[in-house]
């Protein structure tokens, strides 16, 4: 299901926090949002959500608009992973987990054993079916995340938001999540602060200033001049001899300019490398 934004805007304390935004992402594309601390990344994560009725604008899921859908109907094509997502201190794993089936239930339609395979599956994929019977006040900051994306994947949504879901796990976890979200048949819109995690995205948007600055492929858009334009660094783009997979190395801007351009090569040639 794709989903998409026309001039989408937010004014709050006399600012704008995100600023005329317009953005199309294609059903099964992995959407990147990219930007600085204060960007704006966040916050349009929650009003593609439907969360803020102050905003301005348009959303669309499927082609009809967020502001004439229930939010049960919402609910069930769209879930958003936030960074501080908490609940009930009582509740075990599992329970959080079955939490994201509620769009899905009724007094007709009760939980039942379709529900219970689907949380399953969902605690399977994130590492957390060992865990289901631990309560949530025992669990790591690591692994609260992993619970509130696995409460995400029972929803059974078509479309997915998530709002810098690496941030509390271990590089393995990362990099585990990062390849279960490339798998997924959905529609994934995910905010990222690690520029080298955000080259697996099907297409970047850098957030600067509640504005849009750039959208498109990785490498179109993490140039040398909008790396250091919006965030304030060097790079240099080395290359993996195993994969050819392309890596940004960063660099402190005075100390990057004060490095000769003869020298950086030479120093290039003894491995795969090439400059942004």
């Amino acid at each position: 299901m794709r989903i998409s934004a026309t001039d989408l805007s937010l004014h709050a304390q006399g600012r704008n926090i995100v600023d005329g935004v317009d953005l199309q992402v294609a059903a099964g594309e992995t959407f990147g949002l990219i930007g600085p601390n204060g960007s704006g990344k966040s916050t349009l994560l929650r009003l593609l959500a439907g969360l803020d009725r102050r905003a301005r604008g348009i959303v669309e899921l499927g082609g009809e608009p967020v502001s004439k859908l229930p939010r049960r109907e919402i609910a069930r094509r769209l879930a958003m992973v936030e960074q501080q997502a908490e609940t009930g201190e009582a509740l075990t794993a599992r329970q959080v987990v079955e939490l994201g089936r509620t769009p899905w239930l009724s007094a007709l339609a009760p939980f039942g054993p379709a529900d219970a395979a689907i949380v399953d599956n969902a605690l399977q994929a994130v590492g957390m079916k060992s865990m289901a019977a631990r309560a949530w006040a025992t669990l790591s900051g690591g692994e609260r995340q992993r619970l509130q994306i696995a409460r995400a994947l029972a929803q059974r949504p078509r479309i997915l938001l998530l709002d810098e879901p690496t941030n509390h796990l271990d590089i393995h976890h990362q990099l585990a999540l990062l390849r279960l979200v490339q798998d997924l048949p959905l529609t994934v819109v995910i905010a990222l602060h690690d520029l080298n995690q955000a080259m697996g995205c099907d297409r970047l948007g850098v957030m600067a200033g509640g504005r849009m600055v750039a959208c498109g492929p990785p490498d179109a858009v993490l140039t040398s001049d909008l790396l250091r334009n919006v965030f304030r660094v060097g790079a240099t783009t080395l290359t993996d001899p195993r994969d050819d997979v392309s890596l940004l190395r960063f660099h402190n801007l005075e100390t990057f300019n004060e490095i000769p351009a003869a020298a950086a090569d030479a120093a290039c040639k003894s491995r795969p490398c090439r400059n942004p």
